[in-house]
C-alpha cells in the first residue's frame, strides 16, 4: 500500500520502526462505501430522502398532473444527491488516513483525519474480540480491553464497535474479508498469550534465595 501523506511514518500506518521480533501479519482500511454505510448510515439517509419524495409528488399529486407533481420532487432528489456526495466524501477521507496493522504482538491502528493519532493494543490487554461478518465479506473486528483502560468513544469513532459508549471498544470497521483478519488476530493472539513471559529478580528479593 502507499501511503504518501504520511512519508514521516518509518513503517507506513506505525509511529516508530519495529523491533527486531515483531513482524506485521497483516495490514488494511476500511472500505469506503461500507464505512459510509455503516458509520454515516447512508443508506437511512437516502432512505429519508426518497419518503420526502414520495410524500411531496403525492401532495402535489391532488392538485396536479402526475406527470408535472413529479417535478416537484426534484429539490428532494437533488438534496439527497448532495447528501450522498458529502456522506461519501467524509468517509473516503476517513478511510484514506487510517490504516490498521496486526503484527505478531499487537493490534495498532493509525486514525483520524484532522488530528491523527495511533492506539497500540497489545495482545495481553485484549480480553475479547467480536466479529460482524456482513454478505459482502466486509465487517466489523471489535476488541473488548482488560482492566481499567478507558478510551473515549468520540475521539476514536468511527473506528469503534457501535453503540457500546459505557465502555468504548476499539475496533476494525468496515474491512474486506473480515473473517480471515479474525483469524489472523485469533492464531496471533493465542500464541502471544501462552508465551511465557521471564521476569527477572534480584536474588535478595527472593525470600527463598536470601536464606
Amino acid at each position: 500500500m502507499h501511503h504518501d501523506d504520511f512519508k514521516f511514518e518509518p513503517v507506513p500506518g506505525l509511529p516508530e520502526a519495529l523491533p527486531e521480533d515483531e513482524h506485521i501479519l497483516w495490514q488494511g482500511r476500511p472500505s469506503t462505501m461500507r464505512l459510509a454505510r455503516e458509520a454515516w448510515k447512508l443508506n437511512w439517509v437516502l432512505g429519508y430522502f426518497a419518503i420526502l419524495t414520495l410524500w411531496r409528488i403525492g401532495v402535489s399529486s391532488t392538485q396536479v398532473p402526475l406527470n408535472e407533481a413529479a417535478w416537484h420532487g426534484l429539490p428532494f432528489v437533488l438534496a439527497a444527491g448532495l447528501a450522498m456526495a458529502i456522506l461519501i466524501a467524509m468517509a473516503a477521507v476517513q478511510a484514506r488516513s487510517t490504516v490498521y496493522t496486526l503484527t505478531n504482538k499487537r493490534v495498532a491502528m493509525r486514525i483520524g483525519a484532522a488530528l491523527t493519532m495511533t492506539l497500540n493494543l497489545p495482545y495481553v490487554c485484549i480480553a475479547n474480540a467480536a466479529v460482524q461478518e456482513r454478505r459482502s465479506g466486509h465487517g466489523t473486528l471489535s476488541f473488548e480491553l482488560t482492566g481499567d483502560t478507558r478510551l473515549s468513544y468520540l475521539m476514536t469513532w468511527p473506528h469503534t464497535r457501535p453503540w457500546h459508549f459505557a465502555r468504548t471498544q476499539p475496533a476494525l470497521r468496515a474491512i474486506p474479508n473480515v473473517a480471515r483478519v479474525a483469524e489472523i488476530f485469533a492464531d496471533a493472539a493465542e500464541t502471544r498469550v501462552s508465551t511465557p513471559q521471564v521476569t527477572r529478580i534480584s536474588p535478595v528479593a527472593d525470600p527463598i534465595a536470601a536464606e
